[in-house]
């Protein structure tokens, strides 16, 4: 998708459902996620690296490689995304959660995040953009090997996983892995869903 004012709203508000999930949901659940979020807490456990500069540094490479696959319009709408989710974000944190129960309803929690997640990365990936390191990393892979969206999703979410439980309890593990799983088709059934106005164009 090109950029455009559609497209720049559809990143926005898919950023703004991401951002409203993982602070009421994943934030206070302890159920972990895959992708980039979920390595940058292991290197965390691992070497004592902070998120902060990890998620830095491979958010840029994943970005960089989006770049050289899928062009301008792919970094113009990663920026809207990625910019959104953090302003978003910041907006949200300031006020109580609203669902602080679910801390102790791990399941509940994941199948709840999972929509909020699906869902918001799903809308910024049909719009071109990708509001993470992990998003632009799985579009890449999409367009290479001509997979649907969620396999690669899939994939480096359960290499994160499986390498989580140097640290996470197996049952903490097992509802990471449903949401990072319903999420992943969520963002494949997204992805197949036409634009407005998309059609008609040469």
């Amino acid at each position: 998708m090109s950029f455009t004012l559609s497209s720049c709203l559809l990143n926005l508000a898919g950023s703004a459902v991401l951002a409203f999930g993982l602070y009421h949901v994943h934030s206070l659940s302890g159920v972990t996620e895959g992708g980039i979020l979920g390595a940058t807490l292991l290197l965390q456990y691992w070497f004592h690296i902070s998120p902060a500069w990890s998620g830095l540094v491979l958010n840029a490479v994943c970005y960089l490689f989006g770049w050289r696959l899928m062009g301008k319009d792919f970094v113009l709408c990663s920026l809207v995304a990625g910019g959104g989710f953090s302003l978003f974000y910041a907006v949200i944190e300031e006020f109580p959660h609203l669902w602080p129960q679910l801390a102790d309803m791990p399941l509940a929690a994941s199948v709840i995040g999972a929509l909020f997640v699906g869902i918001g990365a799903g809308l910024c990936v049909r719009a071109g953009g990708a509001p993470g390191g992990d998003d632009a990393l799985a579009m890449s892979l999409s367009r290479i090997t001509g997979w649907n969206i969620r396999w690669p999703y899939l994939m480096s979410d359960l290499l994160i996983l499986t390498l989580s439980l140097t640290y996470i309890p197996v049952e903490r593990i097992g509802y990471s892995l449903l949401t990072v799983i319903l999420s992943g088709q969520i963002i494949g059934l997204l992805q197949r869903l036409p634009v407005p106005g998309e059609h008609g164009r040469p």
